[in-house]
């Protein structure tokens, strides 16, 4: 009780939590928004067993996985072998994810990409 309480009053996230959810680098209460944020949109996600038109990467679990279904989605409509998929990503400038009312035609659209140590100039990339 004394490490929980400890962690708690420094704003850390308690070992007995981390180990039982996953990693990250954020004092207790963006964790804690974070974690509030990726329950919904799986809630959302079980509710309606549709994927979102745009879906928060970041708030997968395992995004990897969801990108490898992407690949594996594609491979099955084009007949081509899965070996042989890569995911390629193009930039949008829209920031809203009610821009995108419809799910993409060929993988996904997606949001919550990061960058560190560079910048992103609105209305590049022929926008």
């Amino acid at each position: 009780m004394e490490k929980l309480a400890s962690s708690l009053a420094l704003n850390g996230i308690p070992a007995s939590w981390t180990s039982k959810s996953y990693f990250s680098k954020k004092n207790l209460l963006m964790w804690l928004e974070d974690l509030i944020l990726r329950c919904e949109q799986l809630e959302r996600w079980s509710d309606e067993f549709l994927t979102p038109s745009v879906l928060w990467i970041s708030g997968l679990f395992n995004p990897m996985s969801f990108l490898t279904a992407i690949m594996q989605i594609t491979a099955r409509e084009t007949g081509l072998p899965l070996d042989d998929m890569c995911l390629k990503t193009e930039v949008s400038n829209n920031f809203l994810v009610e821009d995108f009312p419809e799910n993409a035609v060929k993988g996904a659209y997606i949001n919550g990409f990061t960058l560190e140590g560079a910048g992103w100039e609105a209305g590049r990339n022929g926008e």
